[in-house]
């Protein structure tokens, strides 16, 4: 028997045109205007915040940024289509989301900073670190949300990835688990058509992402990425459905990098300079922007506020990256357990004994050490 009720679309789902024109759906609705109002803040902080991490790196206060500009729309859904309960569980591309859920910017920015591994307290945002390794945090994100199962919590797991994700044996492992324990989970995947230089092609030969779904026994969704309305829409069936015990979902979004993977990458080399500029007239901001407007629901003083906003924000970036972390050496050693080993007070002490005599001999020197 085919389950074709698990099937994606063959079209993924749109609620607003490139030009802002609502799209009538016989399924999904229009999320309402205030909605959408948050949303277009969203998306106006989103890609702000990506701009002043790009200069940031060129300034050398951020060791790597992995940018979402165009992708914005993902970001965001992502962060509203949640409950304050839920939990969101982000990849190395995903600090618009991770900010957009509460979470401080430059606390969201140190693991790319190179500081700590996770800036911010997870439980109090109910964010999961961001993981730098592809599909890792699937794994994490099923068996957080089993557990929660088990302890009767009222909780939805968004776990977040990227099409080159779906090549990971973690992705298959933790779909199937998911879909074995139906545990309350949705697995969203921002297919932006790169991972890193290895396109979509080289990834899967199946119609979509999304029709990996019923292989595992849960439904799957396509979705216009670069349309936040239907990604909201999308995506909150997906998280009502687990969280009233239908299980997980698969939610492919079709969207685009904009930009380079990161900026140690030179996207000029496995992509040509149309593809991207075609895209460009896909911007979610710009899409949204025509919609408010035409609707009389965006006028200029709204559009100054949200601006404003989002400068804000970029300026705490600028001025808590612009400041020099004060690094303890010991921490090496201080957190590595809970209870420090006797080998690692052996190791501490001959460190701390490298750096004394550093110290000694830089000061007999006058300061060459």
């Amino acid at each position: 028997m085919l389950h074709t009720d698990m099937l994606p679309r063959d079209t993924a789902v749109r609620l607003i045109d490139e030009d802002g024109t609502v799209v009538a759906d016989e399924h999904y609705a229009l999320p309402d205007t205030p909605t959408l109002l948050r949303a277009y803040r969203g998306l106006v902080e989103g890609r702000r915040i990506n701009d002043q991490a790009g200069a940031l790196v060129r300034q050398g206060r951020l060791a790597v940024y992995p940018s979402s500009h165009g992708q914005e729309a993902c970001q965001v859904a992502a962060s509203l289509a949640i409950a304050d309960t839920d939990w969101l569980f982000p990849t190395y591309r995903d600090s618009v989301a991770v900010i957009a859920r509460g979470v401080d910017p430059a606390d969201a920015l140190v693991l790319l900073k190179g500081d700590w591994h996770s800036g911010y307290d997870v439980r109090e945002h109910r964010v999961a670190p961001q993981a730098t390794p592809l599909a890792t945090q699937l794994l994490h994100a099923v068996g957080f949300a089993q557990a929660a199962k088990h302890r009767g919590e009222d909780t939805v797991v968004l776990a977040l990835c990227g099409d080159g994700a779906t090549s990971e044996g973690d992705f298959h492992e933790a779909m199937n688990f998911a879909a074995v324990f139906h545990v309350p989970v949705v697995f969203f995947v921002q297919n932006n058509e790169f991972a890193i230089s290895v396109p979509l092609s080289r990834q899967t030969a199946a119609p979509s992402l999304a029709h990996k779904a019923i292989g595992y026994g849960m439904p799957g969704q396509r979705v216009d990425g670069n349309d936040v309305a239907a990604v909201l829409a999308v995506l909150g069936e997906a998280v009502e459905r687990a969280r009233a015990g239908g299980g997980p979902s698969l939610v492919e979004a079709h969207t685009y990098r904009m930009q380079a993977h990161t900026n140690a990458d030179d996207d000029t080399r496995y992509r040509e300079r149309t593809e991207v500029q075609a895209w460009a007239a896909r911007d979610p901001l710009l899409r949204l922007r025509a919609h408010l407007t035409d609707a009389g629901a965006l006028d200029n003083e709204t559009e100054a506020q949200f601006a404003a906003g989002a400068e804000q924000i970029a300026t705490a970036m600028r001025d808590a990256l612009n400041t020099d972390t004060e690094l303890d050496p010991e921490d090496l050693f201080r957190f590595v357990t809970t209870t420090r080993s006797s080998q690692l007070d052996e190791q501490w002490a001959l460190l701390r004994g490298e750096i004394e005599r550093s110290e000694s001999a830089a000061t007999h020197t006058g300061g060459a050490a």
